[in-house]
């Protein structure tokens, strides 16, 4: 008579360690799967890495050797403008000099490596305007830095706001100085 607690048409359970045709079709299409995701995902995941171009500008090499004291550049840095000023002994003391009441309080020693040289973001801070002051021949404002002539921004000889609607200093990008005569931003 036949096992009245097995339904009809079951096999017996196999022994541990036994390996069944169905186990073994399980396996394979389990990792058939995981290739074909992966080889259908892997085109998406690379098109979220940055491309060669944008790599190229997420930093940029600046030889400051040929600038004289006095002198500024411009420099573009992920699409923006970049000062770099070579100060002078009077712009270093300017700057050093305590000043009251600033609208966005930073003292220069924290907005520069080297007093001599001051690496700030050339957009204005109120409505993303390029200040003047770099050229010799431009205007620099009240405080001998910066002006922006739109809405009237006084920028002092450390990028910070001194006059005017912007809510705060010229931003200090990263930089490193990788000679004595040369920076990295970024």
């Amino acid at each position: 008579m036949a096992d009245s607690a097995a339904p009809m048409g079951a096999t017996s359970p196999t022994k541990a360690g036994d390996v069944t045709k169905r186990d073994f079709l399980k396996l394979t299409t389990t990792a058939f799967a995981v290739v074909t995701v992966g080889a259908i995902a892997w085109p998406f995941i690379r098109t979220l890495a940055p491309a060669a171009d944008v790599l190229a500008l997420a930093s940029t090499d600046v030889d400051i050797d040929p600038i004289a004291e006095g002198m500024a550049i411009t420099v573009m840095w992920r699409g923006k403008p970049v000062f770099v000023r070579h100060r002078t002994a009077a712009e270093i003391e300017a700057a050093r000099a305590p000043v009251p009441n600033l609208p966005d309080p930073q003292e220069d020693a924290d907005r520069v490596q080297r007093p001599e040289w001051l690496v700030v973001l050339g957009i204005c801070t109120h409505l993303g305007c390029v200040p003047l002051g770099q050229r010799p021949a431009d205007q620099r404002g009240e405080f001998g830095g910066w002006f922006c002539p739109c809405h009237g921004s006084h920028y002092d000889t450390s990028g910070r706001i001194r006059r005017g609607p912007a809510p705060r200093n010229l931003d200090v990008p990263e930089y490193t100085f990788t000679s004595d005569t040369s920076i990295r931003i970024g």
